[in-house]
């Protein structure tokens, strides 16, 4: 059930609205848990690219 950012009620799904206060309610607010950890492990997978690109570009010291 979608829960007003406003007032915090629980609403029934698939209303616009609150139905307590009448503010708008988030559309994808069931999702943001899933996206929030869907675009981590898209990061940590850039992010991993990136550092395994940079082992292979930079030059190594002779020492």
């Amino acid at each position: 059930m979608p829960k007003c950012l406003y007032c915090q009620q629980d609403n029934p799904p698939g209303e616009p609205e609150c139905r307590n206060c009448g503010m708008p309610l988030p559309m994808l607010a069931d999702s943001a848990g899933e996206r929030r950890q869907r675009r981590f492990l898209w990061f940590c997978i850039g992010l991993t690219v990136f550092c395994a690109a940079m082992i292979l570009w930079l030059p190594r010291s002779i020492a």
